[in-house]
């Protein structure tokens, strides 16, 4: 595996490079520069020394490469031990890497004045003046926003968008432990997780106005059928007014199911496939928990497994017939991937402890 770290200065790159080093025993790769950006000055234009990891604390195992293409050649022939990168210095360092199915792009962020107060800390920690606020933020939108680079654009490109507000590395390495960032399935998706992929991907093409679910039949690694919920065929759709009752905002779930014109999406998985092509061994998955009536047809054609992602609020009930029928039920959920507030992940970023000698965060280095 390569993950490589972007984002802007002082967001938290190297510490989560210097998490994985020292936690998942991966091994830093440099790209070398002919010249620095000057974007990390002190007030009186100083350069700040770096506090990253791959320099400080591993440097002797360091790789270091005059381009991409070395970096990228030296990954690939040895592809299965785990290697970490911050040299993001344009888009086309990220094309480079891209090309390989075990790179994993992650993008790192956090509020402008979490930032700039971190980067205070590094100014206090080498005895230099610190920059302003102003002076900060026009530097780090030269970094980020400098037309050669395409930097700013690289959150869109990118896998895993971290939000690091977190105020101390053992918030941020209690968050990133919950990640798991280093499963193979970031690389290459297990059949759970690609088979789920392909329900949540169904569920968009729902019309329903309550909920969008979506559904997968598969039989020995195959797929049989698709569904997802909505009005019948030749019907209006859900969304045109085409059921009165999910176009009605009053109600909860379950409420005057017997007026609901919709089709769930297992339904229509099952009719689309049919007994015959069901067979033995059939295995379900959906987005959403099966209702109760789903739940009996499901049993009736002869599923013998059914993976759901979300809860859904008879889940107990429909537990209980599958426990009574012989079906196997379990709950998938693939690793997080989007944005990701690392704050939620540490459970409560606002009562995680300070470190000591006034150091806020100790996230240094861009």
């Amino acid at each position: 595996m390569l993950i490589g770290i972007c984002g802007g200065i002082c967001a938290g790159k190297h510490s989560v490079q210097d998490f994985l080093i020292q936690e998942h025993a991966f091994t830093p790769l440099v790209l070398e520069r002919d010249e620095i950006p000057k974007i990390e000055q002190s007030a009186s234009g100083a350069e700040v020394p770096s506090s990253d990891p791959a320099a400080v604390a591993g440097g002797e195992k360091t790789l270091s490469f005059t381009n991409v293409l070395e970096l990228v050649d030296h990954a690939t022939k040895h592809w299965q031990r785990n290697w970490v990168t911050t040299s993001i210095y344009d888009e086309a360092t990220v094309d480079a890497l891209a090309h390989r199915p075990f790179f994993v792009l992650i993008h790192i962020d956090a509020p402008i004045s979490v930032r700039w107060q971190r980067f205070k800390d590094r100014c206090a920690e080498a005895s230099l003046t610190p920059p302003t606020l102003e002076q900060f933020v026009l530097r780090n939108d030269a970094h980020l926003y400098a037309p050669s680079t395409g930097l700013a654009s690289l959150a869109s490109r990118a896998q895993v968008k971290l939000l690091n507000a977190t105020t101390s590395l053992d918030g941020l390495r209690v968050a990133l432990h919950s990640l798991n960032l280093t499963d193979s399935s970031r690389m290459r998706p297990t059949w759970d997780h690609y088979f789920m992929t392909l329900a949540s991907l169904a569920a968009r093409r729902s019309n329903c106005m309550r909920r969008q679910v979506g559904c997968v039949l598969t039989r020995e690694k195959r797929v049989v059928s698709t569904g997802y919920n909505g009005t019948p065929r030749n019907v209006t759709n859900c969304n045109e007014g085409g059921c009165p009752r999910c176009n009605v905002s009053s109600g909860g779930g379950g409420v005057a199911l017997s007026t609901c014109l919709c089709l769930h999406a297992e339904e229509n998985a099952l009719l689309e496939a049919g007994r015959e092509r069901i067979g033995s061994g059939a295995v379900l998955y959906c987005n959403t928990c099966p209702c109760l009536t789903c739940s009996i047809k499901i049993v009736q054609v002869g599923i013998a497994e059914v993976v759901y992602n979300r809860s859904y609020y008879m889940d107990s009930e429909a537990a209980s017939i599958f426990r009574e029928a012989g079906v196997q039920l379990r709950q998938f959920s693939p690793p997080k991937e989007g944005l990701v507030n690392l704050c939620d992940e540490s459970e409560d970023g606002s009562d995680l402890p300070i470190r000591p000698n006034g150091v806020t965060n100790g996230f240094g280095g861009p």
